[in-house]
């Protein structure tokens, strides 16, 4: 496997973890596929039986407690990968130990949660969001395209893709926006939809059940988000995912881009995956770099993994955040980042549920970012 920590002799990065669920165990997958840059140094679970599983499944060791877990070997930083309203805690006990931590998304449920977690953690400058698709490779290929100008100042951005923070992270990457006041007017709409997959798997079942669709427009003033999903669309086949990014002198629509290159003349062009393993490539399946015009504008950090997107997002984060704890490399996606995300997150659905647009406020994390 080609492995740029091994190329560049950097030493792999370790992390800990606290919770034993469905995410926590992409990470533990991700450190077996890619030994040379990732390690997982072992996880706190509650019980002595689920430890015993982990152990088994995974061949890492397993504590009851964070100070146990630091204490046998002590990892470059910790993960904490449990339910929502456990996560301000975890976090709160692992910055008490002056360990830096990558936190789930979000990293508190609420927005009273959100203000008591950065009152007590926000100064620390030990926590990061595990907020992954800014990484993700078409993602990053589109955001290099925006921050050089190639489509003029942004203006304005189009998502149906993923929900809720995570979309918001995307619109506000892509717009350049902070931590201003933003409007937000939401409402949602309930039609017909099959929906044959879910997490655990096809279903058998192609009769359609009642879907609801957020849609909502975000005002940052003078710059917009349109935020468009339906449940299930992470996984549902029949709903496809699209993005349009606006700017002054043209828009990006997916992997198309046109834009203008003198006051006469409108080009064309086009995002290029290098992906190989298809048809009679035999390099393997897997993704090398995204291309523009002959520019590589986005190269797998993990040649030869054969990761999906989402796996390379995640593996990337894992070990920026890995090289910024040993400050060899800037903070990934800090605390104030991922606050504001949520709570334009909690304001589309408060414009939901209340029929009304809401305007939130400008944060303690805004001035302490």
């Amino acid at each position: 496997m080609t492995s740029s920590a091994k190329n560049s002799g950097t030493a792999a990065v370790s992390f800990g973890l606290v919770g034993s669920g469905w995410r926590t165990q992409f990470f533990l997958r991700l450190a077996r596929r890619l030994p040379d840059q990732l390690r997982a140094t072992g996880v706190v679970t509650r019980t002595a039986a689920r430890g015993a599983e982990i152990e088994a499944e995974w061949d890492v060791p397993t504590f009851r407690t964070v100070p146990d877990l630091l204490a046998a070997r002590r990892p470059d930083y910790v993960i904490v990968s449990v339910p929502w309203d456990v996560t301000p805690d975890a976090t709160r006990e692992v910055v008490g130990l002056g360990v830096p931590v990558l936190a789930e998304t979000p990293p508190a449920p609420d927005l009273d949660g959100l203000r008591a977690l950065w009152a007590d953690v926000g100064g620390s400058g030990l926590v990061q969001v595990a907020e992954q698709y800014r990484l993700m490779p078409g993602h990053a290929a589109r955001r290099a395209l925006v921050a050089a100008g190639v489509i003029g100042e942004p203006t304005s951005v189009q998502l149906s893709s993923t929900h809720l923070y995570h979309a918001v992270s995307l619109i506000r990457g892509l717009l350049g926006v902070g931590y201003d006041e933003a409007e937000v007017d939401a409402k949602a709409f309930v039609a017909p939809l099959a929906d044959p997959l879910t997490p655990a798997g096809w279903t058998g079942d192609d009769a359609p059940k009642q879907a609801t669709t957020t849609l909502a427009t975000i005002d940052f003033g003078g710059r917009m988000g349109l935020y468009d999903f339906t449940d299930n669309q992470w996984w549902n086949p029949l709903r496809s995912r699209r993005i349009v990014v606006r700017g002054s002198l043209g828009e990006l629509v997916d992997d198309r881009v046109v834009r203008l290159v003198d006051p006469g003349t409108p080009v064309e062009s086009a995002l290029t995956r290098r992906q190989t393993g298809h048809d009679l490539n035999l390099e393997g399946l897997d993704l090398k770099h995204i291309s523009f015009d002959g520019d590589v504008v986005y190269r797998n950090p993990f040649v030869g993994s054969g990761l999906s997107d989402d796996d390379l997002a995640v593996a990337d984060l894992a070990r920026r955040t890995g090289l910024w704890a040993r400050g060899e490399a800037p903070e990934p996606y800090p605390l104030a980042e991922g606050c504001q995300d949520h709570l334009i997150g909690l304001a589309i659905g408060e414009s939901v549920r209340t029929g009304r647009p809401v305007t939130t406020r400008t944060e303690p994390w805004a001035t302490g970012a």
